[in-house]
């Protein structure tokens, strides 16, 4: 093919860039051959010329087309190159979430740095069985093609995991053992997969590490070989470890830890048991501090370090070993911190009171002092002397570190040994699978010796791996016998060489450390004269002469000399060591022994760590000579074993979650050989097809002439039109076989063959549209043209109209408004002439009043003037006179004064006279009060006077006005005397009235005053009846929030028993198999014991018919012989603790299984006591009153009839005259009347006697009552001699009622027979209150009836005769289908009261009996009934029992021919179902007939035992399994029909009544077997399961049913499994095991809701297996999958509706799948899309919705991808959703089953017994 035809435009290329490594680019322009340069447009528009260089001619490599990309394996690329390859991953890691890819035989994982969920055991499952191109790539998908070429090929496996530090390797290889763990059950009960696990965390705490790189770096590699048996069950395992990092015990980078186990047990130095080793936090600690970086985000290392000593404990290894351990390595820890001071040049010391010192030595348990001296010296031998010289500081610390490197080694290897101890099986190992667990190529700025051994194990690795690459292309050429020639690749044997041959860098290496003064500047020298020229590989650094360069397969890398001599030494002090040997730690004596052990191997292979002790210098390996012989070692087992191979990729230096970095990408896919696989691969046939997928895809590009019928030439002709150059592809036998870029090629003709049939169409289709568009344009325009016209038409006459009515409404508008206006000013001009008038009027009147109110204003001032006038004179009169009186007063004082003086002399000179003057003064005082009383009182009277005089003169003034109105007005004196007397009439009537009106006011009072009590007496009483009602409200409002939480609670323990149902099964079944484990191991036990001496027999004969003991017996069949050896002997090959495991298991199971029974137990007996106590509330009056109901309805239907007789009467009467006459002798109404009144005197008799009757009656029954009490002891009744109440004579039970005191009695039970009557009455009310609402509601049916009817004549009325007759047939079938509705609810509402009035008649039919049991029979002659004698069922001839009478002994041969040797298909063919349940059953009556419970128990037992046996070994034959199903569930459904009780008897007939069991109740034995059914039932979905599982995914998801639909994709290595084409599994085939299963367990007479519980447990595995295996296969989802799953779907549900199956809840099982085949269908853009799909998709989680979109790929280029925005607003909606987050639906659930009785119509009398069955010792009774 032309280069021009594959450049040309718009064809995309990729380019070099140096940030993302390969850009993309388009071509603008065709190329032609010649140019210089190509002109691009890249992917943002920019514009370049990409120059081309004319020497080579190299163009830049193709793009590959959009279909391709994102394909699972790289191989299936067509353009095979490095930036397809990285453009492959990318699109893998970021768009689609994807972590594994497939590149051939690589498996190429990138870590996510997040966790998915994509290793749960559902995936586990999915991928087991499965070939490895069928699924996604997955490291399952890797361990398990090597699980099956290890089962397949018998050969060893190997899988090789490799990468850089952070890539994932640790991560990967332990999922891997994870697989195998899961997927092999292990020979024994033994937790051997456990233990394979248990070791990961204590490898990682040991030898993983935090580095800048990766959190959880492995600083070492293993191998680690996990054994297989025969059976391909892991039986142990072995580890190898290679070249541990020593050097990080004492030194870390910045940002680095040491090894976890360190900063574990400081996190954990606070418990109790490590107090001892004084430790403290980690940054306390030299060895643990160096990186400054001490945790881990997200990790927490006490919890940690419970998972190791979990682990620890796991694998065996005690506490007391676990705390030695931990012991020695605080001892390291204390070590680091020893401090070394320096003395002098070459001297130093060490404090003997150094704490950390003395610490190490108390926990190593040596002496200080030599431990100190010898850390600062060194000893040295000659061949005659030993000199003891002192060490440097440098030195000092030196050698303390090389020791702690050293301890820490030792323990390393000594627990990897304990672990290897306790993973080695005592069983032989018959092959094993090795997961290899290594560093992967590194280089770094500064290389050492680590990083230079790590290379030179990947260069041997990387030359392993080429060479297989080249074996499986060469043998698959070889296969398909096409023509090939050798495939040049890259062989790095000449580096390998330059490393480990002769003379070669390890060689030299070995020599420098050989000599006595060897350094690492003359071992450089050694390697620059001796390999510099003579090897291509190697190299000298320009500007370094302490440096080397080797080109390794992926880069060429530059290592530094130094340190390399003293790391492959390794050398530590001798006197150390020698001092640590005399400790008495047992654990360290044993780490040096093991080290003694090595040293006296000589020669001997390293160790499995490649690490040694000190040794003579003769004898002693170096490191690089150890690693390079556990190197070929591990090659050689590698080479031994089929490798897989996983290549880890680190995506970033930063852990950012799905985050990819091109440069660090390309980086490791060069270093690990992925680009080798994909250069070796191109430059074969990479792309490969079979003939009929190259058929399918590319039949566009011929034409229908050239499809021949042989596929195989049509595709031979077509290849050989559109290739010319035939070295482009090559025919096998099988596959055509292509070179790179030709598949791409094809694809570019097929998508232009495409797009332009596309074209073709389009245009088509248009002119189509466009043409149907124009016609209809057309006639629109037409039609709109003449519907307008008319509608102008219209408009003109309407206009016309219009314009003439509007002449006329103007005209009597015009009228209307003139003449309105004239009116209304009219009436205007009328109301505002009476306004003004009336306004004058009212302004003179008003005018007049204000002149006269104006004089009366001015009399009164001018009086109220005067009077002031006269008021200011006469004060100033009174004023005068006071002044006057003042001046007289004042004069007077003086000369009283001048008097008083001369008295004070005369006082003076008349002493004697004092008393008389005293008394004088005395006198004058009561003067002078006496003065001052009658000058008040005169005061008072002035003013009295004064007052009166005021009041006189005012009354003078008012007569004198008064006399001068009387005189104005005595003129009008006779009218006002006339008014007067009219005043004092009305006054007198006024008085009258208001007597009257008080007195009735008074009555009124009164009254209210009655009204008012009572109304408040019935207001207490309302509020008492409120008060009630309000306790009855609360009381009913408590009752149904009872009822409502005990419906509730109803609910909740429906779905608590479902849920109890689904879990008591899975735990059955774990029990029966732990049974079955148990049988066989003591089966193993007793052959084993047998073999080796003989014992006593002893035949286990003692059945218990409790359930709880008996499931532990039935492990053995009736009638075999148990050997068992003495109790003090114990068998050496028996594996006591796993019986003790297994019976400890087997007693909790039983302890479980007890308490589900006993909380089966109380939960019915609750219910059953609440249904009793309900049953007793119901009837607790009816059992009394049977006999009085009887009467009281006689009285009733008599009562009526007086009533109707009286009504007639009173019409009879008053029919006549209305007068009072009474009725004439002789008159109609005269005899009425008399005929009446004797009926009524002969009806009172009656009365009479019956109620003396019903007295007598209760009489009896208060009599029985308390016939046990005191007062019956006192009554001393013979009941037994009274007469029967029939037969006794009326006139002599009157009298006798008064004797023995019967009256009192009479008289109670008269009074309880009103109550019963009370409670009676008011029931007939609730009922016929009850019937009321019924007939009333009855009215209103018919109402609405009668109106449908009256609107469904109406509407026949319009419709033609046809439809009116029609109508009415639908209306008549309606109706009447209607009516049969309700009459059969009807019916059902009937026979469900019969059943509950025959139960009340079977519980009054026994407490009668019972009754009449317990009378005492004083006087055997007055007893009429007949003794109670047993009672013998006469056996008529020829008429059979349903019994079959068989020996003692025979049930061993019973179910031998019954049981074990029945063939099932002769029976389900030739008899009636059911048979040998029904001929088990018949034995099992006639042992409950003779009364024989150990017969009963036996046969029960033996029937188990023997159907459990034959279920265990013929379990997988389906048949088998329906056939016994069907038989334990009749026999169960036998022991339940014909147990006699009324739940289950109440379908049988009369004589199938007789065939009850009599003597046994047998209920625990119809739950054992219930739970033999349930096993039984599970054994059978598991055979189904395996039946259906192979042709499920091929059926529903491979084959395609509607061809062409579907288009072939190219595929990749991973499809080269076979080269020969797959048989084709379509649905058919699928529905043809299903009608297989179907048919087969409806011959066998399976029920038929145990038929629908089997097939909705079918359609649910068909679902959970196709909707599983769609999620993990990329290739299935896409649009025309979804369509062929919804075809395929709809097959199974029409094969549902031809059986009638739809009802059976297996449609609903299908819906995820529905679901999820809508999605890969449904439009995928717009948020209202996305909307949709969340409203859709109901029954699919959030997680598979998701996944389903991200996997999402396109078959042709013209579908696309669902972008990631779409996908992230899908996530937003589905956020709130609350679900499982699991991926996978859980195949392996099995759904709850329950089993419905169905009784059986066969009659056990009618059954014969073939003669085929050898059953002639059985005879028929």
């Amino acid at each position: 093919m032309a280069a021009s035809e594959l450049y040309s435009k718009d064809a995309r290329v990729w380019l070099p860039d140096a940030a993302e490594v390969w850009k993309s680019a388009e071509l603008i322009k065709d190329y032609t051959p010649g140019d210089l340069s190509l002109s691009l447009q890249l992917e943002d528009g920019t514009k370049v010329e990409h120059k081309i260089d004319p020497r080579t001619n190299n163009l830049p490599p193709l793009r590959n087309p959009n279909i391709l990309v994102g394909e699972n394996d790289l191989t299936a690329l067509s353009y095979l190159h490095e930036p397809a390859v990285l453009h492959n991953l990318k699109v893998r890691f970021i768009d689609s979430k994807l972590i594994y890819t497939y590149c051939g035989i690589v498996l190429v994982a990138i870590n996510p740095y997040e966790s998915l969920p994509i290793y749960e055991a559902d995936i586990i499952n999915a991928y087991s069985g499965q070939n490895m191109g069928d699924m996604d790539p997955h490291i399952f998908a890797v361990a398990e093609e090597a699980y099956k070429q290890m089962a397949r090929d018998e050969r060893n496996q190997s899988i090789i995991v490799s990468g850089e530090s952070g890539a994932g390797k640790t991560v990967s290889a332990k999922y891997a053992m994870r697989y195998f763990a899961t997927v092999s059950c292990s020979s024994s009960d033994t937790n051997i997969e456990e233990q394979v696990l248990a070791s990961s965390p204590i490898m990682e705490a040991l030898g993983n590490a935090k580095t800048t790189r990766n959190d959880n770096s492995s600083r070492f590699g293993k191998y680690i070989e996990i054994g297989f048996d025969k059976k391909h069950s892991i039986i142990g395992a072995n580890m190898r470890t290679y070249l541990l990092e020593k050097s990080r015990v004492v030194f870390q980078a910045h940002g680095e830890r040491n090894y976890h186990i360190f900063y574990q047990l400081c996190a954990s130095s606070h418990l109790p048991e490590f107090k001892a080793f004084k430790l403290g936090c980690a940054e306390d600690f030299h060895c643990t501090n160096q990186g400054q970086s001490p945790t881990i985000d997200g990790v927490d290392d006490a919890k940690e370090m419970c998972n190791t000593r979990r682990a620890f404990s796991m694998l065996g290894i005690g506490e007391s070993d676990q705390i030695e351990i931990y012991q020695i390595l605080s001892a390291i820890l204390h070590l680091s911190n020893v401090e070394v001071k320096d003395q002098s040049v070459d001297r130093c010391s060490i404090s003997p009171d150094n704490v950390h010192l003395m610490v190490f030595c108390e926990l190593m348990g040596v002496p200080c002092d030599e431990m100190a001296h010898w850390l600062c010296h060194r000893k040295l031998k000659t061949t005659t002397e030993t000199y003891v010289k002192s060490v440097s500081k440098a030195n000092a610390v030196y050698g303390r570190d090389a020791l702690a490197k050293h301890i820490y080694a030792r323990l390393f290897s000594w627990v990897v040994g304990r672990i290897n101890s306790a993973l080695k099986s005592a069983l032989k190992q018959h092959s094993f699978i090795g997961v290899l667990d290594i560093y992967g190529f590194e280089t770094f700025d500064v290389n050492s010796f680590e990083q230079f051994c790590i290379n030179y194990a990947n260069e041997k690795l990387q030359q392993q791996f080429n060479l297989h690459v080249f074996k499986l292309e060469q043998e698959e050429y070889m296969k398909e016998e096409i023509p090939w020639s050798l495939i040049d690749f890259y062989d790095n044997q000449p580096c390998i060489n330059l490393i480990e041959a002769k003379l070669g860098v390890l060689d030299l290496l070995d020599e420098e450390c050989k000599m006595p003064k060897g350094s690492d500047d003359t071992w450089a020298q050694k390697l620059y004269n001796t390999l510099l020229k003579q090897n291509t590989h190697f190299d000298k650094p320009r500007l370094s002469n302490r440096a080397f360069i080797i080109h390794h397969f992926a880069d060429k890398v530059e290592y530094q000399c130094l340190g390399f001599v003293e790391k492959n030494k390794d050398t530590v002090n001798e006197e150390q060591i020698n001092v640590l040997k005399k400790s008495k730690f047992e654990l360290l004596l044993r780490l040096f022994e093991e080290d003694e052990k090595a040293k006296r191997s000589g020669n001997k292979p390293a160790s499995v760590t490649g690490r040694a002790g000190p040794a003579p210098r003769d004898n002693k390996k170096t490191v690089g000579l150890q690693f390079r012989q556990s190197l070929h070692l591990l090659m050689d087992t590698l080479n031994a074993t089929t490798p897989h191979y996983v290549r880890c990729i680190k995506p970033n230096d930063h852990k950012s979650p799905f985050t990819l970095d091109p440069v660090r990408a390309v980086q490791q896919l060069r270093a690990c050989g992925v680009l080798e696989t994909i250069r070796i691969s191109a430059a074969g046939f990479p792309s490969r097809w079979t003939y009929q997928e190259f058929f399918h895809r590319y039949r566009v590009l011929m034409k229908q002439k050239d499809a021949l019928p042989d596929q195989k030439q049509t595709c031979k002709n077509l290849l050989e039109k559109l290739i010319k150059d035939r070295e482009k592809y090559q025919f096998g036998r099988n596959k055509i076989f292509f070179r790179a870029g030709q598949v791409a090629y094809l694809e570019k003709l097929r998508s232009d063959k495409l797009r332009i049939a596309c074209v073709r169409i389009q245009k088509t289709i248009r002119c189509w549209l466009a043409r149907k568009k124009y016609l209809r344009m057309r006639e629109s325009a037409i039609t709109i043209q003449r519907h307008v016209r008319g509608h102008q038409a219209r408009c003109y006459v309407k206009f016309l109209r219009r314009t003439r009515a509007a002449v006329v409404i103007q005209r009597n508008v015009r009228m209307w408004s003139g003449k309105r206006r004239y009116q209304q000013q009219r009436s205007a001009a009328i109301t505002v002439q009476c306004f003004w008038r009336s306004y004058m009027a009212r302004k003179q009147y008003y005018k007049l009043m204000y002149e006269h109110k104006a004089m009366v204003i001015q009399k009164w001032v001018k009086c109220w003037l005067a009077k002031q006038r006269y008021r200011r004179i006469r004060a100033a009169i009174i004023l005068l006179q006071s002044c006057v009186r003042r001046m007289s007063a004042k004069k007077e004082l003086k000369k009283l004064k001048v008097e008083a003086r001369s008295v004070e002399h005369f006082k003076k000179l008349n002493i004697g006279m004092e008393n008389k003057i005293m008394q004088l003064q005395h006198k004058i005082n009561e003067q002078q009060k006496e003065n001052r009383e009658l000058s008040e009182m005169l005061s008072v009277v002035e003013k009295a006077q004064t007052v009166e005089r005021d009041r006189q003169s005012r009354e003078i003034e008012n007569l004198r006005r008064s006399e001068q109105e009387a005189r104005a007005k005595a003129e009008t004196l006779p009218s006002l005397l006339e008014q007067l007397s009219f005043l004092q009439e009305r006054l007198e009537i006024t008085c009258r009235e208001k007597e009257d009106l008080e007195e009735q006011t008074k009555a009124y009072k009164e009254e209210t005053q009655q009204v008012l009590d009572e109304l408040n007496m019935k207001n207490s009483l309302m509020e008492n009846n409120i008060d009630e009602l309000s306790k009855q409200i609360l009381e009913q409002a408590q009752e149904l929030t009872d009822i409502k939480s005990n419906a509730e609670n109803t609910k909740q323990l429906e779905k608590d028993l479902t849920e109890e149902r689904s879990r008591y099964q899975s735990l059955l079944s774990e029990h029966l198999h732990l049974e079955e484990l148990h049988r066989d191991l003591k089966e193993e036990m007793n052959d084993s014991i047998i073999s080796r001496q003989s014992s006593h027999k002893r035949t286990d004969s003692n059945y218990s018919s409790n359930s709880s003991e008996f499931s532990l017996s039935l492990g053995s069949t009736e009638g075999d012989d148990v050997s068992v050896q003495a109790e003090d002997e114990t068998p050496a090959a028996v594996d006591l603790p796993i019986l003790l495991k297994l019976q400890m298991r087997v007693k909790e199971l039983e302890q479980d299984k007890q308490s589900l029974w006993q909380q089966l137990d109380k939960k019915e007996e609750a219910q059953q006591e609440t249904a009793k106590e309900v049953e007793e509330q119901k009837t607790v009056g009816r059992a009394q009153l049977d006999l009085e109901s009887i009467k009281r309805q006689e009285l009733e239907s008599e009562n009526k009839k007086l009533k109707q007789d009286l009504n007639e009467l009173r019409k009879s009467l008053t029919a006549e005259s209305g007068d009072l006459i009474p009725p004439a002798p002789g008159s109609l109404p005269y005899n009425i009347l008399l005929e009446q009144l004797s009926s009524s005197n002969d009806e009172l008799e009656m009365r009479k006697e019956e109620v003396l009757l019903l007295r007598s009656h209760m009489v009896r029954q208060e009599a029985l009552k308390h016939r046990d009490s005191a007062f019956g002891e006192s009554v001393k009744l013979d009941l037994s001699e009274m007469p029967s109440f029939q037969g006794v004579n009326r006139s002599t039970d009157i009298h006798t009622l008064n004797e023995d005191g019967e009256l009192w009695l009479a008289y109670e039970g008269l009074k309880e027979t009103n109550r019963l009557l009370e409670c009676q009455m008011q029931e007939q009310e609730r009922v016929h209150d009850e019937k009321y609402r019924t007939l009333e509601e009855e009215v209103n049916k018919l109402k609405e009836e009668k109106k449908q009817e009256q609107k469904l004549l109406a509407q026949s009325l319009l419709l033609p005769e046809d439809a009116r007759i029609e109508a009415s047939l639908k209306h008549e079938i309606t109706r009447l289908t209607k009516e049969n509705l309700e009459l059969l609810e009807h019916q059902e509402k009937q026979d469900e009261t019969i059943r509950k009035l025959k139960k009340q008649l079977k519980l009054y039919m026994k407490k009668v009996e019972d009754f009449e049991a317990s009378l005492p029979r004083k006087n055997s002659s007055s007893v009429t009934n007949v003794p109670v004698r047993t009672v013998n069922i006469t056996r008529k001839e020829k008429e059979y029992q349903g019994m079959l009478e068989y020996k003692e002994g025979d049930e061993s041969r019973l179910l031998k021919n019954l049981v074990i040797d029945l063939k099932p298909r002769g029976v389900a063919v030739s008899f009636i179902p059911g048979l040998p349940a029904y001929i088990i059953f018949m034995c099992l009556r006639y042992a409950d007939n003779v009364n024989d419970d150990q017969r009963v128990s036996t046969l029960l037992n033996s029937t188990i035992s023997s159907i459990k046996s034959v279920i265990k070994r013929r379990g997988d034959d389906y048949e088998v399994v329906s056939f016994w199903l069907a038989n334990t569930c009749r026999l169960m459904h036998c022991l339940k029909q014909y147990s006699g009780d009324e739940g289950f008897t109440i379908h049988n007939t009369a004589k199938q009544n007789e065939h009850c069991l009599t003597n046994f109740e047998l209920s625990e034995y119809q739950q054992v077997f219930g739970d033999l059914a349930i096993q039984i039932y599970r054994q059978l979905i598991k055979g189904m399961e395996r039946i259906l599982q192979p042709v499920i995914v091929a059926s529903m998801l491979e084959h395609e049913t509607i061809q062409g639909v579907l288009g072939s994709k190219p595929t990749g290595l991973r499809k080269r499994s076979t080269s020969f084409p797959e048989q084709d599994v379509t649905v058919e085939d699928l529905l043809q095991r299903l009608s297989v299963m179907y048919t087969t367990m409806k011959q066998h007479g399976i029920d038929s809701d145990l038929i629908k519980q089997v097939v909705k447990q079918q359609f649910y595995i068909i679902c959970a297996l196709t909707l599983n295996h769609l999620l993990l296969r990329k290739d299935m989802c896409s649009w025309s999958k979804g369509l062929q799953i919804r075809y395929n779907v709809w097959q199974l549900e029409e094969w549902l509706s031809e059986r009638e199956l739809t009802d059976c809840g297996a449609k609903e099982t299908l819906e995820p799948l529905v679901q999820a085949a809508q999605l890969l269908q449904i439009k995928k853009k717009t948020e209202a899309d996305a909307q949709a799909i969340c409203n859709m998709c109901n029954a699919l989680t959030t997680a598979q919705i998701v996944k389903i979109l991200t996997l999402y790929t396109p078959v042709v280029e013209f579908e696309e991808r669902v972008s990631s925005d779409f996908i992230a607003t899908i996530k937003s909606l589905l956020k709130d959703r609350k679900e499982s987050s699991s991926l996978m639906m859980d195949a392996k659930q099995i759904f709850s089953v329950t089993f419905l009785f169905t009784p059986s119509c066969v009659p056990l009398d009618t059954i014969q017994i073939p003669a085929s069955l050898n059953l002639g010792f059985l005879n028929r009774i």
